[in-house]
């Protein structure tokens, strides 16, 4: 198991596919026993400042992993481990 915490940061207006994602990150975190805590960043100024253009985006450890896509469970646990 990891020792560290994972930092996750969906970007995201709160659109349904934003809340889609937020759901998908969330049911593979509790599903895995995952050590992690999600931040909702809804702030547009705040989502720039990743140079994001396309959300909802998905950002583990300050790395962006995905954007302007829904990402499936295997994938996020994938970029999880």
């Amino acid at each position: 198991m990891n020792i560290m915490s994972k930092s996750i940061k969906i970007l995201g207006t709160g659109c349904s596919k934003c809340q889609s994602m937020t759901g998908v990150v969330k049911e593979v975190i509790s599903e895995n026993n995952i050590d992690a805590t999600i931040e909702k960043i809804e702030d547009v100024m705040e989502i720039m400042k990743y140079n994001v253009m396309a959300t909802p985006a998905l950002v583990i450890d300050d790395v962006i992993t995905i954007k302007g896509r829904i990402p499936s469970k295997e994938e996020v646990l994938a970029l999880l481990n």
